[in-house]
């Protein structure tokens, strides 16, 4: 079981993905927005971070850059989940930090498999 941290702005988007991870006997953060993610990340201790790109005020990516550039919560895996789903736009995570790129629509198993290869566990 892993504690994961979902932020998405879309509420369907966080209560599917908080029903098929907890179905999976994880522990689910769910955030609507990307303005308090650092703060609740160093309070939460998440093991994994799965987060949207398109978000109004702070997108995705800016979120990203900033978990990846604090020494304090740079090791904590990140998964863009996002509906850019173009070769591109995973590279263009990659190169914001990302540690995996999910595209929407997923499967539950889908979703599965991408929180645990980012935890480390099969």
């Amino acid at each position: 079981m892993a504690k994961v941290m979902v932020v998405d702005d879309a509420h369907s988007e966080l209560r599917l993905m908080e029903s098929m991870l907890a179905a999976g006997g994880h522990q689910v953060l769910t955030y609507a927005d990307g303005h308090l993610v650092e703060d609740a990340l160093l309070a939460e201790q998440p093991d994994v971070v799965l987060l949207d790109i398109v978000m109004p005020g702070r997108n995705g990516y800016e979120v990203l850059r900033a978990l990846k550039r604090d020494a304090r919560t740079r090791a904590t895996p990140v998964v863009i989940v996002s509906s850019k789903s173009q070769q591109s736009d995973r590279l263009w995570g990659q190169r914001q930090g990302a540690d995996g790129y999910l595209a929407k629509p997923f499967t539950a198993e889908q979703l599965l498999a991408t929180v645990a290869r980012a935890v480390g566990r099969p």
